[in-house]
């Protein structure tokens, strides 16, 4: 939810790895529909035949890069639970989310725009996508339920519709103060929680 910003993915992994990072990323700057299997096959530095090897169809592609965000939130919130209390790791994640204000305001969330391009589908995409929010707002819950908060559930669907607000304001006024001012306004709202 923070990993976005572009970059050329032919350095990471393997090729099918690479194909599924590059098609995350590409799917973020243009979106599903414009996206072809040649733009992502750039991306990733692999020859465009190779991804019908590894992907018979865009939306085996599309299963993959949901794979790779998921990956990379299960990455980050790895490190961030390697800090020493809840209201750091949610203080630490806002801050990440700060970071990528620039991609945040070119693009919008690198996860949350795909979600809601997935949500015009009735294919089963969208209820896989919705699977990546469900354990960002899961790994939000645990911090507040560390903090002792009975209302835990409800603040962590709180702080990610917050993030969710704020990377779409951005994107929409092409502005990443939005994102500076607002994730000042939630840190300063995690420390009247803790």
């Amino acid at each position: 939810m923070t990993d976005s910003e572009p970059r050329k993915t032919a350095s990471r992994g393997g090729k099918r790895e690479r194909l599924a990072s590059a098609a995350a990323e590409v799917f973020h700057q243009q979106g599903v529909e414009r996206t072809t299997l040649n733009d992502i096959a750039q991306a990733a530095d692999v020859p465009l035949g190779n991804v019908y090897y590894y992907f018979k169809t865009k939306d085996q592609l599309i299963e993959a890069a949901l794979g790779a965000h998921r990956g990379r939130l299960a990455d980050l919130t790895a490190q961030l639970d390697q800090l020493p209390d809840p209201a750091a790791r949610l203080k630490a994640l806002i801050a990440g989310w700060v970071e990528q204000r620039e991609v945040a305001a070119r693009y919008g969330c690198p996860f949350g725009t795909l979600a809601a391009e997935l949500d015009k589908r009735e294919d089963g995409l969208d209820q896989t996508a919705a699977g990546v929010l469900r354990a960002l707002i899961d790994w939000a819950e645990e911090q507040f339920v560390q903090l002792g908060r009975a209302d835990a559930h409800d603040l962590a669907v709180e702080l990610v519709a917050a993030y969710q607000g704020m990377s779409m304001l951005a994107n929409a006024l092409r502005d990443p103060e939005v994102m500076a001012t607002q994730g000042r306004r939630l840190a300063g709202w995690i420390d009247t929680l803790a």
